[in-house]
């Protein structure tokens, strides 16, 4: 299933896109799949950077990260 999303853009914008033969949708979902992914990176490297500080440094980074990653796919 999919969903519609829109924005609003000026109408020399529009018209360049066009000029250019830009495929307006599939670069909106491209550049929201990356900003998705780089948030996940983000909250991923918050949640390791928290574990960090509680466990110190008796855990390994990557046992952290593979953990916060199991749990996150639990969900």
């Amino acid at each position: 299933m999919t969903k519609t999303v829109s924005a609003k853009v000026p109408d020399e914008l529009k018209e360049e896109l066009e000029r250019e033969g830009i495929n307006v949708s599939e670069v909106i979902r491209d550049a929201l799949s990356e900003e998705l992914a780089e948030r996940r990176r983000e909250t991923l490297q918050n949640d390791v950077a928290d574990l960090r500080e509680r466990v110190g440094n008796s855990v390994s980074t990557e046992t952290i990260v593979d953990s916060v990653r199991e749990t996150r796919e639990e969900r």
